[in-house]
């Protein structure tokens, strides 16, 4: 195989940090050791059910139910147990939190702690398993106050409701056809392909970016009847195509895969849409804010796009729980701007598009 001159994320790390001669080197390392823990999960993923890892948890007892009362799957439990062993013992990290555990995890006495927090969702979209549809793990490293980590006191869920524009870094890898990493560290986003032969993530998408304009939008359509009017507003207007306000077609896409989601529209474009609905009052949106909306608006932000709960940015929200739900609008720029100024508009009476009138293609 001819080599190439292409950077290893290690390599990539290390120009980073070149560019702050006071770093101590510790936030390579902890990225490092994500990495290496999405390489894990990639090798398992892969092997599906050769590795013995598919199926519900515990699917002898009917299953076990996360904190978020949802079914987990084995290979939530394995990959949320490959984040923690590979980040726990290295020193950069005061604790860390994740969709699979109701608490924060503490750093056992055994390992000295650091200065890093670490949320994440270890396997986000793991209902696709089963049906091999692509899946990922997606995180984001926040700053621990300062008096946690002088005084080595355990964490409690309060250190970890920082806003988003707090993050230090945020990535996701998708496990697909190849596994590949995306990360920003408060300067661009850069794409890294794994190389199975090297066992090395590979710089292969340098400065992502992502296009302002857009024909393709994302939406549960099975949920039309809950969403609220500038929503129904807005895919109106997408599915009236060249006749209609916008004078051009629009495509639409679900995977129901965040991570899958994300990387289509960095990589061309678009729009997502999981904003909050009337289907149930107790929750403000389904996708959880600290290892889900925050980390993926980031890397939208860095990538030239915008993330919005469709009525304020993203990255403005003060979280109030560790597990928190929020509606979740990114994408191209000047879509998410256009709902979100539908929503800061006084809402009509009623939509005159009768594919939303009653006995509708999506209302019954």
């Amino acid at each position: 195989m001819p080599l190439t001159h292409r950077s290893t994320l290690t390599q990539f790390l290390i120009e980073e940090r070149r560019r702050f001669p006071g770093a101590s080197g510790d936030f390579n390392a902890l990225i490092l050791d994500v990495a290496l823990a999405c390489k894990a999960i990639a090798r398992a993923v892969a092997l599906g059910e050769l590795g013995g890892a598919m199926g519900n948890h515990a699917a002898e007892t009917g299953g076990s139910v996360n904190v978020q009362g949802e079914t987990q799957k084995k290979l939530d439990v394995l990959s949320n147990e490959v984040f923690i062993r590979r980040t726990e013992w290295a020193g950069n990290l005061a604790g860390m939190a994740s969709e699979e555990m109701e608490l924060p995890y503490q750093i056992p006495q055994q390992y000295p702690r650091g200065k890093y927090l670490l949320v994440f969702d270890p396997l986000d979209g793991s209902s696709n398993i089963d049906v091999n549809v692509c899946v990922g793990s997606i995180f984001s490293v926040l700053r621990a106050p300062k008096d946690a980590v002088d005084s080595g006191r355990d964490l409690t869920e309060a250190d970890f409701l920082q806003p988003g524009h707090s993050q230090v870094a945020a990535g996701y890898a998708v496990y697909g056809p190849t596994t590949l990493l995306v990360l920003t560290v408060g300067d661009g986003v850069n794409g890294f392909t794994l190389d199975p032969n090297l066992g090395e993530f590979m710089l292969t998408h340098p400065k992502m970016q992502i296009p302002k304009e857009t024909q393709e939008f994302a939406i549960n359509a099975s949920n039309a009847r809950f969403w609220q009017a500038p929503v129904k507003r807005y895919v109106d207007e997408c599915l009236a195509g060249q006749t209609g306000p916008r004078g051009k077609d629009f495509n639409m896409r679900w995977i129901a895969s965040l991570v899958a989601e994300a990387h289509r529209i960095l990589m061309r474009g678009g729009v997502f849409m999981y904003p909050r609905d009337n289907k149930d009052t107790a929750k403000p949106g389904r996708l959880r804010l600290l290892y889900e909306a925050n980390p993926i608006g980031m890397i939208i932000e860095q990538a030239g796009g915008r993330a919005s709960t469709g009525e304020v940015p993203m990255l403005d929200v003060q979280p109030s729980s560790l597990h928190q739900r929020i509606g979740l609008v990114f994408g191209s720029r000047h879509e998410v701007e256009r709902i979100e100024r539908y929503h800061a508009e006084p809402e009509t009476a009623e939509l005159s598009n009768p594919l939303f009138a009653e006995r509708s293609l999506f209302m019954n």
